[in-house]
């Protein structure tokens, strides 16, 4: 895992053999959404990108085969199953949020923009607060409620992704943003191509950090006490985020110049905070 992903600093918090574990999930589920993102264009395209994702569907029935008891089946075939299999069974990872993340991603075969919030979210889960389910499960949790923890979560880390990557989704003729939102405050898709933050298209982004910012508290508020000091990892992963949805409003909105970054040192800086915190005595 690169050094510049904004994953790393929240993974050196956890011991060898898990944070290998968060890895290998981490390479798998890129390495399925690549199948979407990263395929040539041609007009053939869709096609070669919904038989790569059935691909990944049968490297993961092979992944789970192999991890099972009796072993029936091939094993998986590529690095990212290899590695995957080999932590299922140790850390007993729930196979539905694998299967939802692949279902999630084939919905950027079908959807370039959608109508309501209510549409964007069923992909928001499917593609980002179900590799949180996993991820809890070998960060641990006594809890039930980190689950609930895990969906606000990814739900916040993924409409900040949305917010902040408007220009380059709409350069692959992507709008996430609902059409309805888009409505409300007068905002044409072509409006959004100009780069220009006119005074309805900042109150369309306003609104969205606004409903981004309701999901970290969603997630503050149903983290469970008992389990934060083993669920630090995911926090220090949502500081990172948050700090990139303030810098976007720090920046008058303005999404369209470059991408909004946070800075190596201070990703670092955001980690070791959080980190020293978790270690206080809990009144």
């Amino acid at each position: 895992m690169s050094r510049d992903t904004n994953f790393y600093y929240s993974f050196l918090v956890l011991p060898p053999r898990k944070r290998r574990a968060i890895v290998a999930v981490w390479d798998f589920c890129r390495a399925v959404d690549d199948a979407v993102d990263e395929v040539e264009p041609g007009p053939d395209a869709e096609t070669r990108a919904a038989a790569q994702l059935e691909a990944w569907r049968v490297e993961l029935e092979a992944c789970y085969a192999a991890a099972s008891v009796d072993r029936t089946g091939h094993g998986p075939r590529t690095a990212q199953g290899r590695a995957l299999q080999e932590y299922i069974r140790e850390f007993n990872l729930p196979r539905k949020p694998f299967n939802d993340l692949i279902e999630g991603v084939a919905m950027d075969l079908s959807y370039v923009r959608y109508p309501t919030f209510d549409a964007l979210a069923e992909y928001c889960r499917r593609v980002a607060s179900t590799v949180g389910l996993v991820c809890v499960e070998i960060f641990g949790y006594r809890d039930p409620g980190a689950r609930a923890y895990a969906v606000n979560l990814g739900m916040a880390l993924q409409l900040t992704n949305i917010i902040r990557d408007v220009a380059s989704d709409l350069e692959r003729g992507r709008t996430y943003l609902p059409t309805e939102d888009l409505v409300r405050f007068g905002v044409t898709e072509e409006a959004l191509r100009l780069g220009k933050v006119t005074p309805p298209v900042r109150a369309l982004l306003e609104f969205e950090c606004a409903r981004a910012r309701d999901y970290y508290s969603q997630a503050s508020a149903s983290l469970p006490p008992a389990d934060a000091r083993s669920l630090v990892a995911a926090e220090i992963m949502g500081g990172i985020y948050f700090e990139i949805l303030e810098r976007i409003e720090r920046a008058g909105y303005d999404v369209f110049r470059e991408r909004v970054r946070v800075p190596r040192p201070y990703r670092a800086l955001i980690a070791l905070r959080i980190w020293a915190r978790s270690l206080l005595p809990r009144s």
